[in-house]
């Protein structure tokens, strides 16, 4: 069986009132505190979610293989210019057509973590108004080419895929690209999944929480993933996780309901339910917070001054 890797989307998360801070990261950081280095203790991966919004410096993709162990792996969203031309046209002002040099600096940028053999897959993160037609399809088959040297996981949502799946999902094959599943609220469009591998090269589980009343009106982003899981609502995501690291060389299960740290209570609930070690300490507000795991973690010792040690 495939040991399957568990993490959360994103690693830092300080400001808002979701923030980490005073909760999984100290409220005061001590003089040279690494909230990476202190995730990575944790959890042997991690799902990138800055590489959506800007293209990293090289610079900054190797210090992130620097500061994390040999066996740990990094999920990187794909460049919002990819998935989401509109969003990229509306905040940058740029009209121009994805072409080969967009693919080349992209690749030259993450090229630290997958020379470290640090990469886990690329996320290629489509919006719910990507729909099952040609032309989407066409230009699936363009961006699994253009990125071929690595594992891709495609996430799609409309339900058109989900309706008439056939071309989507021997495309897919063709190229040993992971659907990736999705945990979140189902609506009319929604896409319709069984949690079930589709290829056998890798496995991508994300959970983005079940926030229906906050996902579409919200006051900020955030809030749409101010929600956590109970320890029911789980044990189906970790039987469908267990079923498919059977079928596959690699697996991969990323919370993303990020708000107060919710997403790292569900990733160790998640790794306990399959039977890993808990490594790294919490600390004690943490665990104040999501009483579930207590006498079930390590607790972090503070220092006399009532700071994280």
């Amino acid at each position: 069986m495939t040991r399957v890797r568990v993490g959360t989307s994103g690693w830092s998360y300080p400001s808002g009132e979701g923030t980490w801070n005073g909760i999984f990261y100290p409220a005061k950081k001590p003089k040279g505190f690494d909230e990476l280095a202190f995730y990575a203790e944790h959890f042997d991966t991690v799902e990138v979610n800055s590489t959506f919004y800007r293209v990293p410096a090289r610079k900054t993709t190797e210090e992130w293989t620097r500061r994390t162990p040999a066996d740990f792996e990094f999920s990187l969203k794909l460049f919002q210019k990819f998935t989401h031309p509109e969003m990229f046209q509306k905040a940058t002002g740029d009209l121009g057509d994805i072409d080969r040099k967009d693919v080349d600096g992209f690749r030259a940028a993450i090229e630290p973590v997958a020379g470290a053999g640090k990469l886990g897959a690329l996320l290629a993160q489509f919006p719910a108004s990507f729909k099952n037609e040609p032309g989407s399809r066409d230009y699936l088959a363009w961006l699994l080419h253009a990125f071929r040297e690595y594992p891709v996981g495609v996430e799609l949502r409309h339900r058109s895929f989900s309706d008439d799946p056939v071309e989507t999902m021997e495309l897919l094959a063709e190229h040993g690209a992971a659907l990736v599943q999705i945990d979140e609220p189902k609506f009319k469009t929604s896409i319709r999944q069984n949690r079930l591998a589709n290829v056998k090269t890798f496995y991508y589980l994300r959970l983005h929480g079940r926030n229906a009343a906050q996902w579409w009106k919200h006051d900020k982003s955030e809030d749409r993933y101010d929600y956590l899981y109970s320890a029911e609502e789980l044990d189906p995501i970790v039987e469908a996780a267990e079923q498919a690291s059977r079928d596959v060389k690699k697996a991969y299960v990323y919370a993303n309901n990020h708000f107060s740290a919710k997403s790292v209570a569900t990733a160790a609930t998640i790794k306990r339910k399959l039977g890993q070690e808990l490594d790294g300490a919490y600390p004690e507000p943490f665990v104040d917070r999501y009483p579930d795991l207590k006498g079930v973690v390590r607790i972090l010792p503070t220092r006399p001054s009532g700071t994280l040690v």
